[in-house]
Parts: C-alpha cells; sequence; structure tokens
C-alpha cells in the first residue's frame, strides 16, 4: 500500500527519504507514471530547457514573455533554495503548500518508486494540468538522455550554452556531454539553441537533423533591451528566450513579432541568485548574490564585474567538492587580488572542506582567505523572517563568515570610499543556505529598486 499524504510537512519528509543527490538513470519509471496519470502528452503546450550555464535564467525569461502576452503560465525549475514550493510556480507564484497532497497522492498511487527529482516532476505536471496552464516550461536537471523532463512529450526544445559539467555523469568531454544532453531531440519537434562551442554544436546540428526537427541558432540580444537580469551573459539567454518566443507564439496563437509586450517581459525577468544585487540595508552592505559554480559560469562572473567597475569589499565563497572548483576558484582569485574571502563550512555532503578551499586560495599570493569551520551549534530566538534579521544557519559557519565580510565592507564605506557589494558565490548550494537566513531576498521586490544602481 502506498503512502498517503495529508499535508505538505510528510511530503517533505517523504523526499527527504528519497535522498536529494539520488539518482537512478533511465526514463522507464517516468513513462510508468506519466502513462498511469495520462500526462505522456500534457493538456499544454510544453517546453523543455536543458543545457550546462543559463537555463535558469532562459526559463525565467521564457517564462516572463509568455507572462508579458496575458498566457497562464507554469514554471518548473531546480534546485530550490529555502522550499520546494520554489520548483513550481504558476503565473510566477510558488504552487500552494495547500495543493501539493492532493496531487502527490496521485503520484504515489500510480508511482511509489520515482526518485526526488522524478517525483516532483510528475507532480508538477499534474499541478500545472489543475491549474489549466497554457503553457509549461520545464527545466532539464541533468543532461537529457535520461532527465525526467525527457519523459515528456515537448513541442519544443531550447539549449541554453553546453560546458563542462558533471564529467562523472554524463561524459569525459565537451562532445560527451552535448550528446547526453542533444539525446532529449527525440521528434521533430523544434529546437532552439544559444551560439555553443564548435563541438557541442556540431552534436546538436546532428540530433536535430536525425529526427528531422528545425534547428533555429539564437544570438544575444541588443544592448539597448532591458533586461530584469544583470550580466552581458544575460543576452544571451534572453536572446534564446526571444528565439524561443518566436516559435512558440504561432502554438499558442501569439503575435511572433517584436512588441511592447516582448520588451515588458524581457524587463520584468527575475530568478533569484543569478547575478542578483542588493542594495544595502538597515546597516547591512550591498550584496551580490551569483550560483556560479564551474569555469563557464565563473567567466560569465568576471565579466560582468569588469563590465560594471564593481569590485568586491569582500566575498563569501563555497563549493561542492565534485565540481571542477579548481579551476573556477583560481579563475576568480586572480580578479579579485587582496579582496578578503571567507569559506563557511557547507551543510552539505558534497561540499569542499572549507580548509582546502582556503589552502587552495592562499596558494595565489596574496593570502586572503580564511576557512570558517562549523562551530559547536548555537541557538537563537532571533526572528528569520526579514532580511534585517540576525539568524543562524545549521552549522554557524556561514553566519560566522557573512559577519565577518559584512563588518570588512562596512568598514570600507565608512572610511569614505564608494560602498562596494559582498559577493556571495560558488555554489547554488550555499546560495540556498544563505536564502534561509534572508528569505526575504527570494523576492523580486528586493532587488528591483537596486538594479539600476549596479548597472
Amino acid at each position: 500500500m502506498s503512502q498517503h499524504f495529508n499535508n505538505f510537512m510528510q511530503i517533505e519528509r517523504h523526499l527527504d527519504s528519497l535522498g536529494l543527490f539520488h539518482m537512478d538513470m533511465g526514463l522507464d519509471r517516468m513513462r510508468r507514471a506519466l502513462s498511469a496519470l495520462g500526462l505522456a502528452r500534457p493538456p499544454f503546450v510544453t517546453v523543455q530547457i536543458l543545457g550546462t550555464n543559463g537555463k535558469g535564467s532562459t526559463a525565467a525569461f521564457l517564462s516572463s514573455l509568455c507572462a508579458a502576452h496575458g498566457l497562464r503560465t507554469g514554471l518548473y525549475t531546480s534546485p530550490h533554495f529555502v522550499s520546494p514550493t520554489e520548483r513550481i510556480r504558476v503565473d510566477g507564484q510558488p504552487w500552494p503548500q495547500e495543493l501539493w497532497a492532493a496531487q502527490a497522492n496521485k503520484v504515489m498511487s500510480a508511482a511509489p518508486e520515482l526518485t526526488y527529482f522524478e517525483f516532483i516532476t510528475v507532480l508538477a505536471l499534474l499541478a500545472f494540468a489543475e491549474e489549466q496552464v497554457d503553457v509549461a516550461i520545464l527545466e532539464a536537471g541533468l543532461g537529457g538522455s535520461h532527465d525526467a523532463t525527457t519523459a515528456i512529450s515537448a513541442d519544443m526544445l531550447c539549449f541554453a550554452p553546453i560546458a563542462m559539467d558533471h564529467k562523472d555523469v554524463l561524459g569525459p568531454n565537451l562532445a560527451a556531454i552535448a550528446a547526453d544532453k542533444a539525446g532529449a531531440i527525440r521528434s521533430a519537434a523544434p529546437v532552439c539553441s544559444a551560439r555553443q562551442f564548435p563541438q557541442a554544436a556540431r552534436v546538436l546540428e546532428a540530433a536535430a537533423l536525425a529526427q528531422r526537427a528545425p534547428l533555429v541558432w539564437a544570438d544575444a540580444v541588443d544592448t539597448s533591451l532591458e533586461l530584469g537580469l544583470l550580466g552581458p551573459h544575460q543576452r544571451n539567454n534572453a536572446g534564446l528566450a526571444l528565439a524561443a518566443w518566436q516559435q512558440l507564439a504561432p502554438m499558442l496563437g501569439k503575435n511572433p513579432q517584436y512588441t511592447q509586450l516582448q520588451k515588458q517581459g524581457m524587463a520584468q525577468a527575475f530568478i533569484p541568485g543569478r547575478l542578483q544585487y542588493v542594495p544595502a540595508t538597515n546597516g547591512m552592505p550591498p550584496l551580490l548574490l551569483d550560483g556560479a559554480h564551474n569555469p563557464h559560469g565563473m567567466t560569465a562572473l568576471i565579466k560582468a564585474l569588469q563590465q560594471t567597475g564593481h569590485q568586491p569589499a569582500a566575498v563569501v565563497f563555497s563549493c561542492l567538492g565534485d565540481k571542477d572548483w579548481q579551476t573556477a576558484a583560481g579563475m576568480f582569485k586572480k580578479q579579485l587580488g587582496e579582496v578578503p574571502i571567507f569559506v563557511p563550512t557547507l551543510h552539505n555532503p558534497r561540499a569542499a572542506k572549507a580548509e582546502d578551499v582556503a589552502q587552495f586560495f592562499n596558494g595565489m599570493p596574496p593570502a586572503t582567505a580564511q576557512a570558517m569551520p562549523a562551530p559547536p551549534h548555537v541557538t537563537t530566538n532571533a526572528p528569520t523572517d526579514s532580511p534585517t534579521a540576525t539568524p543562524l544557519d545549521v552549522n554557524g559557519a556561514l553566519s560566522t563568515a557573512l559577519a565577518r565580510a559584512f563588518a570588512h565592507a562596512t568598514s570600507i564605506a565608512r572610511s569614505g570610499a564608494k560602498a562596494q557589494p559582498v559577493l556571495i558565490t560558488g555554489s547554488l548550494y550555499l546560495l540556498a543556505e544563505f536564502f534561509s537566513l534572508y528569505p526575504a531576498y527570494l523576492s523580486p521586490t528586493a532587488s528591483a529598486q537596486g538594479r539600476k544602481a549596479h548597472e
């Protein structure tokens, strides 16, 4: 007998029991679940977003474009920062916790053996069907050939830039990684792609040709167009979303030509943790939050810093040990020079040791990095529902790193120098711990007022 859920908390416990990082490659479980629930061909237009860097941003731009044109829009992304509800959004808002149990019970009845990611993917489809969305945008989790989102019959596929990542799962080189992602091309549904490295481009071209799927190459949008997401690399992601919209619009009965609504959609796009600027508030310095976690992502971050002229006052950096963090960190250190770096211990089994990361940074003079090992557990009654609170994270290390970084940035500002942000980067899982301390920053409201100042 399958488990029955009465509330969201029980669903969270079930998801935790499945293991966030557990993978069991193959699409058979998903296909059985989708078939049992009548979702193999969803009752809405479906777009699958794949790639290595920029998937979430591309999905955010495309979702915003759809919403600007009056379409009821479902958005499925990963990972989440604080709550799984962030992964399933309808018209830009997290799908309410109180609605999860009814659909989760349907998932369990149809396929109790699903993995964490598969479970939420099927749940998202049920939610979008329940909400009668016009279009659903699904961000792939890992790769393409065996990703849960590939089991769904997509009306369009979008490929954000493909780069080296997850070599232990997807393959040892760029061509192998691109081949795995291109495995999602299984029909003649149109394919849009950002400009790719030559090896990846050849793989996508061959896969599209084999399925007789039209392939559109997207170019960056013009610099005169206002974007809701910061950084020069977002021009490429926005260009991909715009190219996808022009293919998608006729399927949805909308005008694919450039209009004021498209400008509105581009300007209103938001996704937390992607070069997200938060202005100084209540004694805290300005913040810059970015999930760069591999060399490709770090290149984009560095270019953005150079373009804006912002040299961070201080940096909080942590990363996962199974990423190519040394290459990314080396690039980062070269850009930072003498800026102090505080390295907290992440509450994550895959995290690189803070001492190892600090030692690596300090191997590139000048030595500016300090490791923040997990101190003894400390509890607090401080409120955590606003960015002005002083909460503590689960192991205290991040709070210590933030306090030192904030203090350093504040001392510089008091000396009369221009206030520069504290940069928090290296992993989306570092940002997840940050957002658990400051959940108000998950909202676009906290960042919108600072966007112009940062640019």
